[in-house]
C-alpha cells in the first residue's frame, strides 16, 4: 500500500494508478493528492499495450462527446442574442489587447466556469483565472482578477511564506520553502500537437495583462506554477 505501506495492496486507482490496501487509505489518498478517482479517458497509451478494451474505451468516449456536442446545439442560450453580444465584446476587446480569446460552445465545462468580464468604464479585463501547483497536486480557481495586477502578487497568498493564508501555506509548502527566485509561472501554448506540447514562461514582475499579450487562450487563462529544479517535462518555447 502506497499510503500506510503496512499492508498488502488490493486496489489500484483507475486515475493515478496508486495502490491501496483499504477504503480508508484510498479516501487518504485522494484526500492528499486532489486525486478524483476517475479514470482518464483521455490519458496516452501505447501501440504495444492498445487492447480491444483501450478501442472499446475510445469508442464510447467518442460517443458521449456526440451526444454532449448535440445537447450544447439545442440549449437555448446557444441562440441567445444577448450571450452572443457579451462573448463578441470580450472577443473584440481582447484583440484590440492583442490577445485571442476563443470561447467554446455551450456545454463545454470551461465555457461554463468562465467568469471573465470586462469593464467598459475603468476599460479592463477582470480575469477568471486558475492556477495549478503540479509538485502538490494543487489548483485554484480566482475571480474577478483585474488585468493589471502583476503576477507576483496574484500569487502572494499562496507561496510567500508570510502573507500566504496558513492552511494554503502548508499544502503548498515545497513552494513556501523554497527561494522565490526558483518559482517559475508557465502557461502552455495552444493549438500545437499533443506530442510536442510547449509552455510559455511568463514574467513574475509584469502585469496580467502584459503577459497574456500575443497569446492563444481558450476561455480563461491556466497558469502553471512549477519550480525550477522540478519542472520534468515541461518544456518551455525555444528549449
Amino acid at each position: 500500500c502506497e499510503t500506510c505501506s503496512k499492508e498488502e495492496a488490493k486496489y489500484r486507482c483507475p486515475r493515478c494508478m496508486k495502490y491501496s490496501c483499504s477504503l480508508l487509505c484510498v479516501k487518504k489518498h485522494k484526500l492528499a493528492l486532489s486525486c478524483n478517482g476517475v479514470r482518464d479517458k483521455t490519458a496516452f497509451v501505447s501501440v504495444n499495450e492498445f487492447t480491444d478494451l483501450n478501442l472499446l474505451s475510445d469508442y464510447r468516449f467518442l460517443e458521449d462527446v456526440g451526444r454532449t456536442a448535440d445537447a450544447a446545439a439545442r440549449h437555448c442560450l446557444v441562440h441567445s442574442p444577448a450571450t452572443k453580444r457579451l462573448l463578441y465584446c470580450l472577443r473584440n476587446k481582447a484583440r484590440g489587447c492583442n490577445i485571442e480569446l476563443k470561447t467554446l460552445p455551450v456545454g463545454f465545462t470551461k465555457r461554463r466556469e468562465n467568469s471573465t468580464t470586462f469593464n467598459s468604464m475603468e476599460n479592463k479585463f477582470y480575469w477568471h483565472l486558475k492556477l495549478i501547483f503540479p509538485h502538490c497536486h494543487a489548483e485554484y480557481t480566482l475571480k474577478g482578477v483585474p488585468d493589471d495586477k502583476t503576477l507576483a502578487d496574484i500569487l502572494k497568498p499562496y507561496i510567500d511564506p508570510v502573507e500566504s493564508d496558513p492552511v494554503i501555506c502548508q499544502r503548498l509548502k515545497l513552494y513556501t520553502a523554497s527561494p522565490q527566485s526558483d518559482v517559475r509561472i508557465l502557461m502552455k501554448i495552444e493549438n500545437r500537437n499533443r506530442n510536442s506540447i510547449r509552455y510559455n514562461e511568463l514574467d513574475a514582475s509584469r502585469s496580467l495583462l502584459d503577459n497574456l499579450k500575443g497569446k492563444v487562450i481558450i476561455e480563461y487563462p491556466t497558469l502553471f506554477v512549477v519550480l525550477k529544479t522540478m519542472k520534468n517535462d515541461m518544456v518551455v518555447l525555444g528549449q
